[in-house]
């Protein structure tokens, strides 16, 4: 179990990671949607980054995620800047002549004990961030995994496999087998229910 939610894990980051570079080519649009849906008992298959790319909820979570690390880097910067000024500022003084040896050591002291606590906040954050975008992607592949087991009562297919760009499980397969647009269509009208 641990490891098919690592796999899926995986495959959505690399989804992730595709949508930041998508150019809006999207294969299962390309298909004829003149194909006729599978049989009831047939192993079908979705494209699961085309699938994760296209999922409102995905999009909507991943573009608060990126707004929340954008706030973060800019408040890393800015005391980071502030940092760097005091350093300046010290160093200015120094040269200046303007601190006795006692004063200097204090405030370097002072200096590398706050760089060690910036470096430290920096650490928390990415920290804090890989973890917010882990639950991120636990929750959208929750939420397919559960539509495909409602979806899947419906139809009854003996068995749905994934494909993506990053592991092809499905190297070639019929068109009529490929339920991608389906699914998504369906998750997308259920994320919007649930708004």
């Amino acid at each position: 179990m641990k490891k098919t939610l690592s796999l899926a894990a995986a495959i959505i980051a690399a989804a992730f990671v595709s949508a930041s570079c998508n150019n809006g080519n999207n294969s299962t649009e390309a298909k004829a949607s003149n194909v006729e849906p599978a049989a009831p008992g047939s192993i079908v298959y979705i494209q699961i980054d085309s699938l994760v790319n296209g999922y409102d909820m995905f999009n909507d979570e991943k573009s608060a995620l990126e707004a929340e690390v954008q706030t973060i880097q800019d408040d890393l910067q800015k005391q980071g800047n502030a940092f760097q000024k005091s350093v300046a500022d010290f160093e200015n003084k120094v040269n200046k002549g303007l601190l006795t040896r006692s004063q200097a050591e204090q405030q370097q002291a002072a200096l590398q004990e706050r760089q060690q606590q910036l470096q430290n906040l920096n650490q928390e954050k990415a920290i804090e961030v890989q973890e917010k975008e882990a639950v991120m992607l636990n929750k959208v592949m929750d939420k397919i995994q559960t539509y495909l087991n409602e979806y899947n009562e419906s139809h009854n297919y003996a068995l749905i496999l994934s494909t993506s760009a990053a592991s092809n499980t499905v190297l070639v397969g019929n068109p009529s087998l490929d339920i991608t647009n389906d699914v998504l269509a369906g998750l997308n009208a259920e994320y919007v229910k649930s708004k």
